[in-house]
């Protein structure tokens, strides 16, 4: 090496940093997640003229073919709510033609049942549309970031200890690093399935490899017992699949304070008469994979269960946290979740707000894993942020939610068990109807799906503090009630409503004792 090459060395070794490397970009918002809860927050930050950066990860595959990431738009874009969505239509539409519960040759086409056979699902049809359909709003969604005005940057974002707000690094596909500033950083990185710790795990399938199945399975067993389980079991068997549901207790979505024990009830007697058949009290001990490609499961009890193509793990989720450098900058985690406080600060160990440092959506400690949450979360926080209203926040109560089971089920507000709990036993009420509605007004009794609808009411007024519904077309109704449990409506209210004839839903205004109480009339508000 010359006398100039080493003297230039030392003199660029000398050289201050700023000009050695250019600086950091700065923006005002920064968030960390391209999911629901990320996207609303940016589009709302960067609709106020704010400079806004959005760094999403994207996709990949591990050594077990597991995918690792949802992508742009996130769990419920990618493989979940939408997706989902559609796989739960297309199985309604064959339970309407074959089955126990089908309604076609009792609505006028008594050749349904030979016509149809055994009616083939063409899987790897709909999976070509869906995966088309969910490619489009990828780029709906990228494309609206940029719209805006926002930098989408694509890889793994961490963050780096400061003396003030967090600064994030980023390590893109190409393996080159960069580094950006912000006034304020969101974490908005969502949850991925959990897998069980048992030999043969790697055998079965997360909710998310069902979206990746190249053909239907034949015989499929899901483990778990919420709302992913009791759906994915659901669609599966709906679908001609054969399909069980294993559970460790005595029933699915068995938490009482959070589903309510008549509709879990209902649903477990809709299960057993029309599939997919609940085997309680399995907890899986070893999955073996066999010379044929059968899969047998052995459980802790000894028993075991053969001939599976396919098993599919629903025990739930963890947040994607790991790995981020939260609690290297003062953040508190319990489980992975990021404690926050009510307007979506980041806490630190003693309760205090971490500076410039926000997190929303499933990596919370919020509690409600729900796609519409986490974009209110992110536009009200944004609206406190950028907009000078410092009481926007996110109203963490009567949250509406679905669960797409078969039959699906509504549900808002508190469960008659927590409301006893809340309120006390003496000042809770409740009204309730089980029917089979017109729908299958043709079919013999084990073969109708029933509906059951149920109100919980507070107090002497009988306020409306918990709405629970379960049978076919309850998705669809319970938008427009959770709007009059919000506001705080009575029995009296929901009875000075005309019913409209003939629905399912009118029986959520028309209960035993309408316009009555202690057997005398009890007139609308309209009237005082």
């Amino acid at each position: 090496m010359c006398i100039r090459d080493r003297w230039y060395q030392r003199r660029v070794r000398e050289l201050p940093k700023p000009l050695m490397e250019p600086a950091a970009a700065h923006y005002d918002l920064v968030v960390l997640g391209g999911g629901s809860g990320g996207s609303a927050t940016t589009k709302r930050a960067a609709g106020y003229g704010k400079k806004v950066c959005i760094i999403e990860r994207g996709v990949h595959y591990d050594a077990d073919g597991r995918r690792v990431g949802a992508g742009v738009g996130g769990t419920c874009v990618n493989v979940g709510c939408v997706p989902k969505k559609l796989m739960f239509q297309s199985a309604a539409v064959r339970e309407m033609m074959v089955g126990s519960a089908e309604v076609a040759s009792g609505a006028g086409f008594p050749d349904a049942r030979s016509a149809c056979g055994e009616m083939v699902f063409d899987w790897a049809g709909i999976k070509t549309r869906r995966d088309a359909y969910v490619k489009r709003l990828n780029g709906v969604y990228e494309a609206g970031w940029g719209k805006l005005g926002a930098d989408v940057q694509h890889g793994f974002a961490s963050l780096i200890k400061t003396d003030g707000v967090p600064s994030v690094s980023i390590k893109h596909p190409d393996g080159s690093e960069s580094t950006v500033t912000a006034d304020h950083v969101v974490v908005a990185v969502g949850g991925e399935p959990a897998i069980p710790d048992v030999p043969g795990a790697e055998l079965g399938i997360s909710s998310d490899g069902f979206f990746d199945l190249e053909t239907q399975p034949k015989k499929c067993a899901v483990f778990g017992a919420g709302y992913i389980a009791v759906e994915m079991a659901g669609i599966l068997n709906a679908l001609g699949t054969e399909t069980q549901l294993f559970c460790r207790g005595a029933k699915v979505l068995r938490n009482e304070m959070v589903f309510d024990t008549d509709i879990v009830d209902s649903l477990m007697k809709e299960m057993e008469r029309h599939g997919p058949p609940v085997r309680p009290g399995s907890d899986a001990a070893e999955l073996v994979k066999e010379q044929d490609g059968t899969i047998t499961i052995t459980m802790k009890d000894g028993s075991q269960h053969q001939g599976y193509d396919c098993v599919l793990w629903a025990i739930g989720r963890h947040p994607v946290t790991s790995g981020l450098g939260l609690e290297d900058c003062g953040a508190k985690l319990t489980r992975g979740f990021v404690h926050v406080d009510q307007f979506e600060n980041v806490l630190d160990p003693e309760g205090s707000p971490v500076q410039g440092l926000h997190a929303l959506g499933d990596c919370t400690t919020t509690g409600w894993e729900l796609t519409p949450v986490a974009i209110a979360a992110g536009r009200r926080l944004a609206d406190r942020l950028f907009a000078d209203e410092p009481r926007a926040r996110m109203v963490y109560e009567f949250i509406p939610t679905v669960i797409f089971s078969h039959p699906p089920i509504g549900t808002i507000g508190y469960t008659e068990a927590a409301a006893k709990k809340e309120f006390g036993e003496d000042s809770i009420q409740v009204k309730k109807a089980t029917f089979g509605s017109l729908l299958y007004g043709f079919n013999e009794p084990d073969h109708k799906v029933m509906t059951t609808l149920k109100l919980v009411l507070q107090g002497p007024e009988e306020r409306v503090v918990g709405l629970h519904m379960i049978g076919p077309s309850s998705d669809e109704m319970l938008q427009g009630f959770s709007v009059a449990v919000k506001m705080g409506a009575t029995r009296r209210d929901f009875e000075s409503v005309c019913a409209i004839h003939p629905t399912s839903s009118e029986e959520m205004v028309t209960f035993g004792g309408w316009g009555q109480k202690g057997g005398k009339p009890w007139l609308p508000p309209q009237l005082d």
